[in-house]
């Protein structure tokens, strides 16, 4: 993972920092949000705790931490059963964080979680802005 060093330090110190990954999204009837079901396996098995603290510590990196459209989670970690759901979920942040939650072991890989954005603004308007942003930010363009 890049990013900042403290993003780096959260995911460097922990057993998530490498990771194969299976998913598969479900689209459902709702106006925004896309659902992807993941299952991770990591070089050494994380506990859903650890993982659910890792994600949750994630932090962009500084710069982008500082453009208007950035939200300040980008990963939002929900513990309720039930979580998250697109109609509920879709807009933390502004719809611009990733609700994150089912964090439970894997039988077959090491953790199985749900992940959810919301596809029209951080997938798509919200994406391309924070983008631009970035782009002045860095002085690629003005």
């Amino acid at each position: 993972m890049r990013g900042s060093s403290r993003a780096s330090s959260a995911f460097q110190n922990s057993s998530l920092r490498t990771a194969t990954l299976a998913a598969h999204t479900n689209r459902v009837p709702v106006i925004d949000g896309h659902l992807v079901c993941a299952s991770l396996e990591f070089a050494q098995k994380p506990s859903p705790e650890e993982a659910a603290r890792v994600l949750a510590e994630f932090r962009a990196p500084e710069i982008v931490q500082k453009l208007p459209s950035a939200p300040a989670q980008v990963i939002e970690v929900r513990n309720e059963p039930d979580r998250p759901q697109p109609r509920r979920d879709r807009d933390a942040g502004n719809g611009m964080a990733t609700v994150v939650g089912h964090l439970r072991p894997d039988p077959l890989f090491h953790l199985r979680l749900v992940i959810l954005s919301h596809n029209t603004i951080r997938g798509a308007a919200g994406g391309a802005l924070l983008n631009g942003e970035l782009l002045v930010a860095q002085g690629v363009v003005k």
